[in-house]
């Protein structure tokens, strides 16, 4: 296993992370024996980095590592953990949240404590709550040792957040395909420079870039000299860039972790030649050329004037042509554009009114407003509202467990 820096803080990390969002399911649950078993597996390969989240598996993932690192297992890994950013309405309600999550996680403290999911909305949310005096006082205190936060929105905010606190870590998503998306590789290099480690979720697009393959992209890779499988080339693609410390893989199958294994013990940074590097760039244009719009997610058609997010309709919609997702892409888009996105508003596709001031920006000489009808056709038929509705009562109602459930464990902890 080969090992990085994490930024500032000096830790050496294993280059392979373990994704605990994706560990095997029986009936809808976790598989408690099959999913122990590959966690310790691969920490006994020297994986040293779990990830974790309040949300994951409605709560059950938390408890779950809390008794799979047990046995010594818990000492010998990094953990990493998230809260659940719309649980928390008062600055006392960030502390009851992370005692609660050390109790599931059966640990004294976090090494690495990730606020989940930060864009412009939740980061204002957050930071006036008092995040930053909450992180520094746990960080005295001894509950986490390092702070960090995992991304979703514009490079712009990206920026902003990374300056706006002294962080020792972030968790962004990163691949082939998204180069210039969310963070991408001008943030990546960017929360380098200012001395945090990066970590990488989403390497292989949620497996997309694993998955069904389409025929031109397989001719690709066969024209390699070095035979590659494409979660290896993948890999291979994010780990080439120093900048990166670790990479997070929802391994769930017993193959996958060993081909994992295998790659991140080859995975130097810079390893890959310029040959190497044209194929995989010939890869991704050949995704896009299959992509119904072709958006490079240069935002320069942002702000629309009827709060449509163009981008994120145009990457949802691709993804679930070229990739065949679209009923989670769905699910995606309902949740993103109904309201959970960066505005904190709802940005369907069918708020457009064709005024035509992103088609005057947009370097494609996109039309942005007929590609916009097919993303409403796609992903707005009947019922589009009701089932926003039902999901945005599905997070309420877990944010509302979350504090309950906190709430229950802080009146335990104190009768003790």
């Amino acid at each position: 296993m080969l090992y990085r820096t994490m930024g500032k803080t000096g830790d050496k990390i294993s280059v392979l992370g373990f994704g605990a969002m994706r560990v095997p399911q029986k009936r809808g649950r976790i598989d408690e024996a099959a999913a122990t078993r590959q966690i310790r597996f691969a920490i006994d390969q020297g994986v040293n980095y779990i990830d974790t989240a309040m949300l994951y598996h409605l709560g059950a993932n938390e408890p779950f590592l809390g008794r799979a690192l047990a046995d010594g297992y818990r000492e010998k890994v990094n953990l990493a953990t998230k809260p659940l950013l719309s649980a928390l309405k008062t600055r006392e309600d960030m502390d009851r949240v992370l005692n609660a999550q050390l109790q599931m996680l059966k640990t004294e403290y976090i090494d690495y404590y990730l606020l989940h999911g930060l864009n412009k909305q939740y980061w204002k949310k957050m930071r006036d709550l008092g995040a930053r005096d909450f992180m520094d006082k746990a960080k005295r205190d001894g509950r986490i040792r390092r702070a960090g936060f995992s991304f979703h929105g514009d490079i712009d905010t990206f920026k902003e957040i990374v300056d706006d606190y002294d962080w020792d870590s972030c968790l962004i998503q990163y691949n082939y395909l998204d180069e210039n998306n969310q963070a991408g590789t001008e943030g990546l290099k960017y929360a380098a420079a200012k001395g945090l480690g990066v970590a990488v979720m989403e390497p292989l697009r949620g497996g997309n870039l694993t998955g069904r393959i389409p025929p031109a992209v397989q001719a690709i890779w066969d024209e390699a000299d070095v035979k590659r499988s494409p979660a290896e080339w993948a890999l291979r693609w994010v780990w080439n860039h120093p900048e990166v410390t670790v990479v997070l893989s929802g391994m769930n199958k017993d193959d996958h972790i060993r081909e994992n294994l295998r790659i991140a013990d080859e995975a130097h940074a810079n390893s890959l030649s310029e040959k190497e590097l044209g194929i995989v760039e010939r890869a991704a244009e050949t995704y896009r050329g299959l992509m119904k719009a072709g958006c490079t997610g240069c935002r320069y058609c942002m702000p629309c004037p009827s709060g449509v997010d163009i981008p994120s309709c145009f990457e949802l919609h691709n993804g679930a042509h070229v990739f065949g997702d679209k009923q989670v892409a769905r699910i995606f888009y309902l949740l993103r554009q109904g309201g959970l996105g960066e505005s904190g508003e709802p940005s369907f596709a069918s708020q457009c009114v064709e005024c035509g001031e992103c088609e005057e920006k947009c370097p494609q000489d996109l039309p942005v407003s007929e590609l916009l009808k097919d993303v409403v056709k796609d992903f707005e038929g009947r019922g589009t509202q009701t089932l926003t509705r039902i999901l945005s009562g599905f997070f309420t109602f877990q944010s509302w467990m979350t504090m309950r459930k906190a709430r229950r464990m802080e009146k335990r902890a104190k009768k003790k």
